[in-house]
């Protein structure tokens, strides 16, 4: 195999994360090395604003703006509001508070790349699963062999069944991986309810007093009326006198 063509499949297998897979744990022979790039950031706000209803212990109910009534069971004493630039727990919130909670998720699109690469001499091999590697400190370390893996020999690339016992080889895993973080920053504020107005208007109460009818005069019952006369007394007396003298000339006449 020409010596370039070697080389290209070399670089292929560094870059496309060919390599051994770590069947013990590693030890400081395998060099790891792990980067992180940003690709992305979105940040989303969610703001939902209520009405506190009621506060019983540490639960809270809440009228939403939308008309809703949300129930929010077991508020951690921990909990804080931010109302009027004071921090308040649940048990100093009060009806007809105005509560805002404001909720900011930010998502950070990453790509986590990782190489390990190992380097040793070859101990055992059992083609074409596992190799045993002498590591530099000394030590021995077994690896699985992934199907269809190609080693470089000196220039040369071969399989597992191409291996043998004294040959120095190296191999490098680089493992690339897309990472979503996602974090969110919550805060709750709020404002007093509005106090009750000071200039409450005045009620005016006017009371109509009918005046009572007055009082008739007690007229005596041997006195006549101011506007009653003696003339009917004296025609009657007349009158009297009158029928007196017609009978007492009748009885003359007999």
């Amino acid at each position: 195999m020409k010596l370039s063509t070697s080389k290209l499949v070399y670089k292929m297998l560094a870059v496309g994360g060919l390599c051994l897979l770590l069947a013990l744990s590693m030890n400081a022979q395998v060099q790891t090395q792990t980067s992180a790039a940003t690709t992305g950031t979105s940040t989303e706000v969610n703001v939902e604003r209520g009405t506190v209803v009621l506060v019983d212990g540490n639960d809270l109910v809440v009228k939403m703006d939308d008309g809703s009534i949300r129930h929010i069971p077991n508020v951690p004493e921990s909990a804080r509001a931010t109302v009027d630039g004071k921090e308040l727990g649940i048990h100093d919130l009060k009806p007809g508070m105005k509560l805002e909670h404001t909720i900011t998720t930010t998502s950070t699109e990453r790509q986590i790349t990782t190489v390990q690469s190992v380097t040793g001499k070859i101990w055992h091999v059992t083609p074409p699963t596992t190799v045993v590697l002498t590591l530099e400190d000394g030590t021995n370390q077994k690896f699985s062999i992934p199907k269809g893996q190609k080693f470089n020999i000196d220039g040369k690339m071969v399989d597992a069944w191409g291996l043998k016992k004294g040959m120095k080889i190296s191999a490098t895993k680089v493992v690339e991986v897309p990472e979503t973080v996602v974090t969110r920053e919550k805060t709750l504020t709020g404002t007093m309810p509005p106090p009750p107005p000071s200039d409450l208007p005045l009620l005016v109460v006017v009371v109509n007093h009918v005046p009572a009818p007055a009082a008739e005069p007690e007229v005596a019952a041997n006195e006549l009326p101011k506007t009653g006369t003696m003339l009917p007394l004296i025609g009657l007396l007349g009158l009297a006198f009158t029928g007196v003298s017609f009978g007492m000339g009748l009885l003359r006449k007999l």
